[in-house]
This record gives C-alpha cells, structure tokens and sequence, in this order.
C-alpha cells in the first residue's frame, strides 16, 4: 500500500521550478522505491534520458496509485500541465482522432511527467520536425517464452555481424525485459512502410544465418517458444518501445539500459534497475550520446526486400 505523503517539494530543474506532490508516495512496493526516488532517478540519467526523447511524441505509462494500482496508458498530454511543456500534434487513422502528446524538449519536461505519475516513457521514432518520417530503426529482440538469455546474447552477436557488414553503426540496450533493442539512426527520408520492410529484410538475413535461434514468424501463436523473435513490426506508425533510461514498470524497477556491444556476452540484465543505473551512468555517461551523428541509409535494405518480395502485411487471420 501507498505511504502517508509528506507535503509538496520543489525542484529546480534548469530554468523551472517542478512542483512534486506526493513525494513519499510508494511506487514500487517491493523496493520501497517512492515518486521522489523515480524522480530523483531520472535526474541521475537527465542528459541521457532527454537524448532518448528529445523532440519525439511519447506515449507515457502512467502508474496514479503506484505499481499497485491500474496502469494507464496515456497518448495525451495529462490535463493541469504548465504552459511551457511541449506538444506534438499527431493523427490517429483508425480513429480518426487527433493527438497532443508530449515531445520532450528539456528535463524539466521528463520530471513534470513523472509528476503525473509517469513511470515509463515510449517515444515514437520519428520526430516532431515530421511525425510521419521515422529517423530511427529499431531492432527488437524479442525472446519467446522459454528462450533463454544465452540465445539473446548469441544472437546479438549476429545482429552486430550483419550491421557491421552493412555500414550501420546500431546502439544497443537492454530492454528492460528478457530483450536486447539496438537502435539504428537513419536519414528521415522514407516513410514507416518502408522502413518497416527494410526491418523485415534485416530480420530475415538475421534468420538465415541463425536458423536455430531466431524467427520472423508474424503469428505468436505459431513461433517455437524456445526462439527468439526479431520484431521488425516495432518500426509500424505509432508502435513505440521503453527508451533508453527508461525505468520500466515492474516490482524490481529495471530500467532499459544503453550497453556497449562487447558487454553483451557477460552481463545480466536484471541488474540494471533504479538503484544500479545512476552509478554506472555517472561513470560511463550516456553510451548513446553520438547516436545522431552515425546516419545509416536504408536503401540496400529496402533493395532485398524489393528482390524478396518481401511484404509487412499479416496474412489474413485463419478462419
């Protein structure tokens, strides 16, 4: 259950003043973690955290009573917000509904949010200049159920392989999960379709050379539960993951956390939660600070897909 709250602080955060309510308010009942140490947490990472989210629309995952209450996913701005928080307006087809969501411009920003009760915070990959252009590919690792975190690791390698060979430079971090996401930054010149089947192309080189390990299957319910997915549909219009420096909302309060590639083979990824990150963070810094200076351009890949005949749209469901 919550603590009593203590009454109001505030924090000089740059130029602004955050007033937070609540601070004694137990978000992680299994830590004891409060709202202020999540705050005090993404002050830790600021520069890190701001990097991951800077002019992006972000959905935010909003925990009002702590983990031990009701999740809520929130694409709008939450209402009572100051003038001075940004917005991005964005469409939603199947809607048919605009959205004003949060687009990260300082860190100020990050800590208003968590204000609001904001634990996690999902940007999109594109930015607020075009919302419609993606500027990153993301690369998702994602274990199925009885994968183990030795086949994430040996797979990672392949990923690492194949970029190399490709001329692209990908950032990798946990995901916060049993996962490994690797970003790759990519000149916005094409639309979510395209990079989406670029995605796919990579995902099916990755396949080839790991036969035993990985699938591109769309269907969870037909994948081998002993393999590892690679995601490309997390490069789709409006499907956003954790960023980097992301806390994530579970009992032990991991965070999804930038790594260097030679770390892959020896770490865990539980260990890098609320408590751990701020001191590695102030010893290596953000690993992900010159992610926007290693532009990849996506055309070869989109070539394979085109030779493949590759398509990202899910067979018909089966009757």
């Amino acid at each position: 259950m919550a603590s009593k709250s203590s009454s109001a602080v505030e924090l000089d955060v740059g130029d602004r003043t955050v007033r937070i309510s609540n601070p004694d308010r137990v978000y992680f009942p299994e830590t004891g973690a409060t709202k202020l140490d999540l705050v005090q947490y993404y002050l830790s990472v600021g520069d890190g955290i701001v990097n991951a989210l800077r002019d992006r629309p972000c959905m935010l995952h909003r925990f009002p009573k702590g983990l031990s209450g009701d999740k809520v996913h929130q694409k709008r701005l939450p209402q009572g917000a100051p003038e001075w928080i940004p917005t991005v307006r964005v469409f939603f087809p199947r809607y048919g509904r605009h959205a004003d969501e949060l687009c990260v411009r300082e860190l100020a920003d990050v800590i208003w949010a968590v204000q609001m009760s904001t634990v996690e915070f999902h940007p999109w990959n594109s930015r607020r200049a075009d919302t419609e252009r993606p500027d990153e590919w993301r690369i998702d690792l994602d274990p199925m159920p009885d994968c183990p975190w030795s086949r994430v690791q040996r797979v990672a390698g392949v990923v690492h392989e194949v970029l190399d060979e490709l001329g692209a430079v990908g950032w990798p971090k946990t995901s916060g999960g049993n996962g490994l996401h690797v970003y790759v930054r990519i000149a916005p010149e094409h639309g979510f379709a395209d990079v989406r089947r670029a995605a796919l192309a990579f995902a099916h080189e990755v396949e080839r050379r790991a036969p035993d390990d990985v699938t591109t299957t769309w269907w969870r319910r037909d994948r081998d539960p002993e393999l590892l997915f690679v995601d490309y549909n997390q490069n789709a219009r409006d499907h956003t993951i954790a960023a980097a420096y992301s806390v994530r909302g579970v009992p032990e309060a991991t965070v999804s956390t930038p790594i260097r590639w030679d770390e892959i083979p020896d770490i865990d990824p539980r260990d890098f939660t609320m408590k751990t990150v701020p001191s590695r963070y102030a010893e290596v810094g953000d690993l992900h600070a010159g992610i926007d200076d290693a532009v990849f351009a996506i055309d070869e890949l989109l070539e394979r897909a085109d030779r493949d005949r590759l398509e990202t749209e899910p067979p018909e469901e089966d009757s």
